[in-house]
C-alpha cells in the first residue's frame, strides 16, 4: 500500500442533500467524494475538461465500495479525506472517508460517517476504452502526493 498524504475537502450539507428526515441521502456521499476527487486533481493542476480536450482522456468510476457508519444531517460541515491506495498503469484506487468536520483528526475515526474504496479508470475519451494514464500525470501524482510506495 502506498503511504500518501491526505487531501481534505470541506463540504456543507444542504437541504437538497437530505431526505424527508433531514438525513443525508446515501447516494449523496458519492457526490461529495466525486467533488473531492475533482478538487484533488485540480490541486495538482489538472482540470478534467482540459484532460479530455488536450489529452483525449477522462477518468470514470469503475467500482465503488462504501460503508456507512453514522448519518450526516442538514447543515453539518463535513470533511472528505482522499488518499491514493494504489496507482496503476490505467487506474487509480482512492480511499475516501467522510467525517464531521468538527470531529476530524488525522488518524482518528472520531466523527467518521462513511468510508469508501473508489476505483477510477483512465479511458480514451472517444472510444471509452481503457487507456494508460499519461506519464506526466503519474509523475506529478508521485511527486506531489505520494511519500513512497
Amino acid at each position: 500500500m502506498i503511504q500518501a498524504k491526505e487531501f481534505c475537502w470541506p463540504v456543507r450539507v444542504y437541504y437538497e442533500d437530505t431526505d424527508s428526515g433531514g438525513v443525508v441521502y446515501y447516494a449523496n456521499y458519492l457526490k461529495f467524494m466525486e467533488r473531492a476527487r475533482t478538487e484533488f486533481l485540480r490541486s495538482l493542476g489538472f482540470e478534467q475538461d482540459l484532460l479530455q480536450q488536450e489529452l483525449g482522456i477522462l477518468f470514470a468510476v469503475r467500482s465503488a465500495n462504501i460503508q456507512y457508519k453514522k448519518p450526516a444531517r442538514f447543515n453539518d460541515e463535513l470533511t472528505v479525506v482522499t488518499t491514493i491506495s494504489s496507482l496503476r498503469k490505467a487506474s487509480i484506487q482512492f480511499r475516501q472517508s467522510v467525517y464531521l468536520q468538527a470531529q476530524y483528526s488525522a488518524g482518528s475515526t472520531a466523527g467518521l460517517l462513511a468510508d469508501a474504496e473508489i476505483n477510477i479508470a483512465c479511458l480514451n475519451a472517444e472510444k471509452f476504452t481503457p487507456q494508460s494514464i499519461p506519464p506526466s500525470i503519474i509523475q506529478i501524482i508521485n511527486k506531489e502526493f505520494h511519500r513512497g510506495s
